[in-house]
């Protein structure tokens, strides 16, 4: 019996952005009950993977758009942060690299911050910081 593999078409930087606005609309949900302070424990849950999805197909946008302009790879998040805010994809590179940092923070296995730092971040710094960075990709591409 042969086994036949099919290779999936790689992406584009448009496709991971449709993919990240998407998964920013599910994030805006949450934000808008947080500030609105009508989140339930599972909610909040919710929140933080929705927060961490966001945040990876914004990675993947970028790494998608250096790709097309022949950079990269990139050893890490980091690095294709700080390339991402010299290249003006990104506004405020310090935001985004504290993003990484309250990324590992709240992971539990370190259990270093508390779940609810980390939703009050999103709410107020993390998701505007998304929306910025989607408006300025959509008028790149």
């Amino acid at each position: 019996m042969v086994k036949t593999i099919m290779k999936s078409v790689p992406k584009t930087c448009e496709d991971c952005l449709d993919e990240f606005s998407k998964a920013l609309d599910d994030l805006w949900v949450l934000a808008q009950k947080a500030h609105a302070e009508e989140l339930n424990p599972v909610q909040a849950r919710e929140m933080i993977v929705d927060f961490e999805v966001a945040h990876e197909l914004a990675l993947k946008v970028m790494e998608k758009y250096f790709e097309r302009h022949g950079r990269g790879p990139f050893s890490g998040s980091r690095d294709l942060t700080v390339e991402a805010f010299h290249a003006e994809l990104i506004h405020d590179g310090k935001s985004w690299l504290d993003m990484i940092i309250d990324r590992i923070k709240y992971n539990p296995v370190y259990d270093l911050e508390p779940g609810d730092q980390l939703l009050k971040k999103i709410e107020k710094n993390y998701v505007y910081l998304f929306h910025r960075f989607e408006e300025n990709m959509r008028k790149i591409l």
